[in-house]
């Protein structure tokens, strides 16, 4: 395989590599303003990677030339904002008494809403219907780490033993209890960043939650407690401190960089999903063609059409072919226009995470202190728009993402429009079970709540603090908004690759089935024929009884949606008209079957039906080779589905855990643990599809809700378990080479 311009795909890669070396790096990562990255954020963050100030001679000496400055500007009776001024509207009071106003400046702020439970821990059943009113503690922490990389970058005039205060909290795994809600990110996230504040004062009504290496603690205490308990001296804030750790961006970074961390995961999963999709629903590859892009030379298209290319190859399902001689003549839009809609999503993500990315190591406070120049500056690097900004496009590519799996997961359900899967991927009768039904439904509900997500919210800004603050960007309320579409389009992922592996199941039984039984048809007919008309034309009759078979599987595919006796009745039967224009252009006019023939040939090819189908649904049961048709790169994605997670075809309802588990207690009362289509291991001992054991460990894995499994799916998803192995396979596959 040629290698591909991925740029997207290339920095999916970058990051996920970068992240496996953080999260194994024994030494700490040092913090000094000038490179922290997605990945080190989310490794600190999310997987308990450590970090620590930088011991630099120049990066220290810049941070306490910054705090001695602005030591000589106050002695010299210079104004500067927060500093010797109130605060907002309040800038026209003065005042020379500069530790109190830097405590009156975290006073005035600490006035988020939290519940008491998270403050202590408790659950209370007079509130169970409030969710916590609590930041998740893994943007919490990437706020701390943020806001310290922030201030080292030396022009904020907070000392270094203030920012270590916070690093060493980190890095013993406490976390202030912050508020959810109550910063609209214009003067920098303050009201958020104002509890770190509070906590290294060590506030005894500030609380902090203690990690998961101190599990023999109480896991949530007050911040005076906390600090003792680390070793930790409360600090005492001086001139500027308390604005200077307050007046950034920090909390809405870090939500922003934990969101595209994983929407570029989610995006370049969605192009294998689609891959697999186009193999589901026996497209074709052509779609994906380089010329196609080139003619509309749009980087993202370009790429997402080389990408799906890549992963569809090698797949016996899909093909590169052209339009087709019945039905439609090309692939529907959910697949065929896949590149041109996923192309634009990945130029704004990528245009998204390099805002996040640069926001990272700014300073945005105000004001700043320009050491080299000898100057304060006052200006606006709060303003967050730059987060919102990068936050409102995630949004939308993720909806628009997710609109795409909706579409093909609708495609792939419905017997209409999947190209003679049975409704609702049901393996069974379609009058006896709906599998995927509800899941069908599932998808809408999540697509209208994703799509409702998407709406921007820098729409709806309020002015604020005396009409001070009369454009603010709410970019913090921006991420986590995007942080909940994260999570709709995972639900959305997991259940359409559910549906995928299902679907796949179901379209390798009925490429072999189709192949079998025209095969069958045209040699069994053709013989029996010509035995009862002694015709000596044995080739003519093949070719004859070959277009009968081709006629009646396509009838047959028709017709899934009917149960097996009558499909293959009604198959045989409204095919025959195609045989007898056959034999009427026959050569010889002595080769028409009479009537009772065409009965004998509609029952005989009727009966040959349900048998091998029969047989063809224990062949996927027991012994299926899914695995072997697929493209190598659906094949790393499908089992470990079948495999890892142990999620296995569902059969029917035979699988519904009720029915499955009073059949194996009467099996078990009567000794007979061993039958076919029971306990998932045919009387021939063969495993049954999906899992690895047999008997016990058989109902174990088949034994669970069709939630239960998407949902094991959903956490695979988020937890990066997924990424890591499609990551794994793109190293191991050579994806990336030119």
């Amino acid at each position: 395989m040629q290698g591909i311009c991925s740029p997207h795909a290339r920095a999916v890669h970058g990051e996920w590599t970068d992240l496996q070396a953080a999260i194994a790096g024994k030494a700490a990562r040092p913090v000094n303003g000038q490179d922290l990255t997605i990945a080190q954020v989310i490794a600190v963050s999310c997987y308990g990677a450590t970090a620590r100030l930088t011991d630099a001679p120049e990066v220290l000496d810049l941070v306490n030339r910054s705090v001695s400055f602005l030591e000589s500007e106050l002695n010299d009776g210079r104004v500067i904002y927060g500093v010797n001024t109130g605060f907002g509207g309040s800038a026209d009071t003065r005042t020379q008494d500069f530790e109190l106003l830097q405590s009156a400046a975290i006073q005035h702020l600490n006035v988020g809403i939290l519940l008491q439970a998270d403050k202590d821990g408790k659950p209370r059943r007079e509130n169970d219907l409030l969710r916590s009113h609590a930041l998740p503690t893994p943007i919490v922490k990437a706020a701390m780490l943020i806001r310290c990389n922030q201030l080292m970058r030396g022009h904020s005039g907070v000392r270094v033993n203030v920012i270590d205060t916070i690093m060493q909290l980190l890095a013993k795994d406490m976390a202030p209890v912050v508020p959810l809600r109550g910063s609209i990110s214009a003067s920098g996230d303050l009201s958020t960043l104002s509890y770190i504040a509070g906590a290294i004062e060590g506030n005894p009504d500030v609380f902090i939650k203690l990690g998961g290496s101190h599990e023999q603690e109480k896991r949530i205490l007050p911040a005076n407690k906390v600090l003792s308990l680390a070793g930790l001296t409360p600090v005492k804030l001086q001139a500027k401190e308390g604005l200077g750790i307050t007046n950034g961006t920090a909390p809405s970074c870090a939500a922003a960089g934990i969101v595209i961390h994983q929407a570029n995961q989610l995006a370049f999963l969605t192009q294998l999903l689609t891959a697999m999709g186009t193999e589901a629903l026996a497209g074709t590859s052509h779609n994906y063609h380089p010329f196609i892009s080139s003619t509309r030379p749009h980087a993202g298209q370009a790429e997402v059409a080389a990408n799906i290319l890549k992963f569809i190859s090698g797949s016996k399902l899909s093909p590169d072919r052209g339009p087709e001689h019945i039905g439609l003549a090309q692939d529907r839009y959910a697949l065929r226009t896949a590149p041109q809609w996923i192309g634009p999503q990945l130029e704004d993500l990528m245009l998204a995470t390099r805002q996040v990315q640069t926001e990272l190591n700014s300073t945005t406070d105000n004001p700043l202190i320009d050491v080299a120049a000898g100057r304060v500056h006052h200006g606006g690097n709060f303003q967050a728009m730059a987060i919102t900004s990068a936050m409102e496009k995630t949004m939308t590519a993720l909806q628009n993402l997710g609109r795409l799996l909706f579409a093909q997961s609708s495609e792939l359900i419905n017997n209409m429009t999947n190209k003679g899967l049975p409704p609702n991927l049901s393996a069974d009768e379609p009058s006896e079970s709906f599998t995927f039904k509800g899941f069908d439904v599932n998808m809408a509900a999540y697509m209208a709540e994703l799509a409702y997500l998407a709406r921007p919210i820098s729409t709806h800004v309020q002015v604020a603090e005396m009409t001070n603050q009369s454009v603010n960007s709410m970019a913090l309320a921006a991420a986590r908004y995007a942080l909940e579409a994260v999570e709709v389009l995972s639900l959305m992922a997991a259940t359409y690759l559910l549906a995928l592996c299902q679907a796949l199941d179901l379209r390798c039984m009925q490429v072999k089935f189709r192949s079998a039984m025209v095969d069958l048809l045209a040699t069994e007919g053709s013989a029996q024929f010509a035995r009862k008309t002694e015709n000596a034309d044995s080739e003519g009759l093949k070719q004859i009884f070959a277009s009968f078979g081709e006629a009646v599987m396509q009838r047959w595919d028709q017709l899934a949606h009917l149960d097996l006796e009558e499909r293959a009745v009604t198959a045989a039967r409204e095919s025959l008209g195609g045989l007898m224009v056959k034999f009427a252009g026959a050569a010889s006019s002595e080769m028409a079957p009479s009537l009772d023939q065409l009965v004998s040939i509609q029952q005989d090819a009727a009966s040959r039906l349900v048998k091998e189908y029969s047989l063809a649904r224990q062949d996927l049961f027991y012994r299926s080779n899914t695995a072997q048709f697929l493209s190598p790169a659906s094949r790393v994605v499908y089992q470990f589905v079948r495999e890892d997670l142990k999620v296995p075809l569902n059969r029917g309802v035979v699988d519904h855990p009720p029915l499955l588990f009073r059949s194996a207690e009467a099996r078990k009362s009567n000794g007979t643990s061993n039958v076919s289509g029971t306990n998932g291991v045919g009387t021939n001992g063969v495993k049954s599809n999906g899992v690895g054991g047999k008997g016990h460990d058989d109902i174990a894995a088949r034994g669970r809700l069709l939630g239960t499994m998407a949902s094991e799916i959903y956490e695979a998803v988020r937890s990066g378990e997924l990424h890591d192995r499609i990551m794994k396979f793109t190293e191991d596959s050579r994806f990336w080479v030119e």
